[in-house]
């Protein structure tokens, strides 16, 4: 997580998606624009894949299967380990109660996924991390 040299290595994004389709455009996407990306195809995979291999940003689904993306978001934040890892959660859920329930759980970000195009989500990508790296 710790990017002294911001040019040392790509951001690791840990994308889990439990849709195939939107899971391998996210990926390629991110991937042409440089990061690194792990994937999870449920809660289960992507709370192991972030405690064995801390990703710069986890992009967080809330429906998946196992474990809910709720339900990840409160082991990691709950776990000193993996309690400093930014988690944007991608949710096709747009209620307001989902968006404060993640904020609460200490989600930095909801992106609703229908709002928001692949070129946009490398954006604002770009930005949370530049963001996150300000010394």
């Amino acid at each position: 997580m710790q990017n002294e040299n911001a040019n040392a290595t790509p951001p690791t994004i840990l994308l889990a998606e439990d849709n195939k389709f939107l899971r391998r455009a996210a990926e390629s996407t991110l991937r042409r624009h440089g990061f690194t990306v792990l994937t999870a195809t449920d809660g289960e995979e992507a709370l192991k894949l972030a405690r064995s291999n801390p990703p710069d940003l986890l992009l967080l689904d809330v429906i998946m299967p196992k474990m809910n993306g709720f339900d990840v978001l409160r082991a990691l934040k709950g776990d000193p380990a993996t309690s400093l890892i930014p988690v944007i959660v991608l949710s096709n859920l747009g209620d307001q109660n989902d968006v404060v329930t993640a904020r609460e759980l200490g989600a930095v970000g909801y992106w609703v996924k229908a709002s928001v195009g692949l070129e946009e989500l490398v954006e604002r990508i770009q930005s949370l991390l530049a963001e996150n790296a300000k010394p």
